[in-house]
């Protein structure tokens, strides 16, 4: 179990995560207001990226940006960054904080004679060529969702707090000539909720535990009031985007009120016959949500909340299937930007995802002792499989067809799903390939797709994944942490396709935190079920010579450790709670 900030790597100063509250609050309208669960600490830039100026005449001092500061102004401060402009010239500063995070920036302002504000341009940028640019041009900088580009007035002898979005990096400019600003400090207010891991993941390869951390932080910053997709953009609830974070959500932190909370949040924005988020397949990954949760909890109270909804929209499904067991779903069809071109693909996921549902459907009406809705949402699903999608070739779908057992897993993994090595993948639909490829026994080439197409981030600067990833993008491509140069390729602005064009592109999307989830449930090979009350322990190492971890049920933290033995078989031992039955 480890610590966030910790995991973070950084030193910082934390304020409480609840405050007491005065004994004038208005506890009647507490009673009905949500709580918000985030708390906030204030980080120091780790590198200064770029100056406008390096001769000492307009930026003096750059070096203390890099010093801790307690964010308190005085009187007295005998050396400080100074940033001046003239006519001529404006005085600016690309500021690194190490890591990507969501929050904002606080600038305090020493003391000088003149007490006017001082007007400084702000951008925030998840890659440094993001916070150099300007809203718009050709790389489609943007200040959608959460603005990354304005000026503020920063005030004489105080501070000033401003923004809230997903960033790393942030470029200062003085925006007014004949301005001599004395800065005492630069701090990133960073907002997250203050966990535990609980989860973990240890092997005899480094980079897949990197990225199966990776994959936790990018969805742990996500994790704000509700669970967004994107903490730059979209900041929403976007259900088929909440499937793959809820998956990591379990492996890593276990029991989140979170996730209840943004399934019930997208339940109530979308009553029925409407589709959530306007997308047939959303609805149902909502579905297929509760099911995960169910059998990670076994909240039952909980379950028949959803009871009457969940009834309702499987009945709704029903009525788009032909007399051939062909789904004729309406509303967006989608499955991933990637797939939304070509409607073979589309209708071969939305069939699959079809059959998935509705024996999901079946699986908790037994739960919810409705013996008469257990027939019949079977009935529908083997309906489904009556008809067979063809002339689909995109992994993405290929691999939901597999899932649903519409398909042979083998073949599948052999025609398609290792065609190209990881060139035409998603990192959305990346965690049911990986599924699709170990349904097919090939772990090992699931590890490979991993190393290289998760990992291939990493070796770009990412510290968190992305909405979208490319690997042909990256062959003359210049890593997010450096300004790019003549002749090489910008990997966040050149780039992209759908809603994720140039720096509108998201770099940190929890749907991209597949593997996070696949490493403990496929190598570490632990899969809760029965309500959280029993475990299966089926661990795959693959190449890896062993592999260790934790995994967080209702009875408390499961651990394993897997070992490769000199005659290749495995030696396994697992150390469980009570009340949880292990089976191997």
């Amino acid at each position: 179990m480890f610590r966030f900030l910790a995991i973070l790597g950084i030193l910082c100063t934390c304020g409480p995560a609840l405050a007491q509250l005065p004994p004038v609050f208005d506890s009647t309208a507490a009673a009905t207001a949500h709580r918000s669960p985030m708390v906030k600490t204030y980080l120091t830039p780790t590198r200064i990226v770029w100056l406008s100026d390096t001769t000492g005449t307009y930026v003096q001092n750059p070096e203390l940006l890099l010093v801790p500061s307690n964010g308190q102004v005085a009187v007295n401060d005998p050396k400080l960054l100074r940033l001046k402009s003239d006519s001529t010239h404006r005085a600016g500063v690309l500021l690194d904080f190490g890591k990507e995070i969501h929050g904002g920036l606080k600038l305090s302002m020493g003391i000088k004679p003149d007490k006017a504000p001082v007007k400084v341009r702000v951008r925030f940028g998840e890659s440094a060529m993001e916070a150099m640019s300007s809203v718009g041009g050709e790389k489609n900088a943007t200040n959608e969702h959460s603005l990354r580009d304005f000026v503020i007035e920063v005030p004489w002898l105080g501070s000033i707090e401003v923004g809230e979005t997903g960033y790393r990096f942030v470029r200062l400019d003085l925006v007014d000539e004949g301005v001599d600003m004395p800065l005492y400090a630069v701090q990133a207010a960073f907002v997250y909720r203050d966990l535990d891991y609980l989860g973990s993941f240890e092997s005899s390869d480094e980079r897949l535990d990197e990225i199966w951390m990776t994959g936790a932080y990018t969805v742990h910053l996500n994790m704000q009031d509700y669970l967004w997709d994107g903490i730059k953009r979209d900041r929403l609830v976007w259900v088929g985007d909440l499937h793959p974070e809820v998956m990591t959500v379990s492996t890593v932190f276990g029991q989140n009120e979170v996730v209840p909370r943004s399934l019930d949040l997208a339940r109530d924005q979308h009553p029925l016959p409407q589709w959530m988020n306007t997308i047939s397949s959303y609805s149902m990954w909502w579905i297929l949500i509760h099911q995960t949760w169910y059998n990670h909890y076994g909240d039952l109270d909980y379950l028949k909340e959803q009871e009457t909804y969940m009834v309702d929209l499987l009945d709704q499904l029903e009525t788009f299937i032909d007399a051939d067991g062909k789904e004729t779903l309406d509303g967006g069809r989608f499955l991933d930007w990637p797939t939304s071109p070509i409607p073979e693909a589309v209708h071969a996921g939305l069939q699959a995802m079809m059959v998935l549902t509705f024996e999901a459907g079946s699986e908790l009406m037994a739960e919810l002792d409705r013996p008469e809705l257990v027939t019949k949402y079977a009935a529908t699903a083997e309906h489904l499989r009556t008809h067979v999608p063809q002339d689909n070739e995109t992994k993405q779908a290929a691999a939901m067809m597999v899932l649903a057992d519409l398909a042979d897993a083998e073949q599948i993994n052999t025609d398609i799903l290792k065609q190209d090595g990881v060139q035409n993948m998603s990192t959305f639909y990346g965690y049911y390939i990986l599924e699709a490829m170990a349904r097919a026994d090939d772990h090992a080439g699931a590890l490979d797709v991993i190393r290289n197409y998760w990992g291939g981030m990493l070796d770009l600067g990412a510290t968190s994944f992305w909405e979208d990833f490319d690997i042909n993008d990256s062959r003359n491509a210049t890593p997010i942490t450096e300004l790019v140069s003549a002749g090489s390729d910008d990997i966040h602005g050149d780039f992209g396709e759908f809603c994720y064009v140039g720096y509108r592109h998201s770099f940190a999307h929890g749907w991209a935190s597949g593997p996070t989830a696949w490493l403990s449930q496929y190598v570490l090979g632990i899969t809760l079920h029965d309500g959280g009350d029993a475990v299966t322990i089926d661990p795959h190492l693959g190449d890896l010579a062993y592999a260790r971890g934790t995994f967080p049920t209702k009875h408390g933290l499961v651990s394993v450790s897997h070992v490769r033995q000199a005659d290749g078989t495995v030696a396994t031992e697992v150390d469980a709670p009570n009340g949880l039955t292990v089976n191997r």
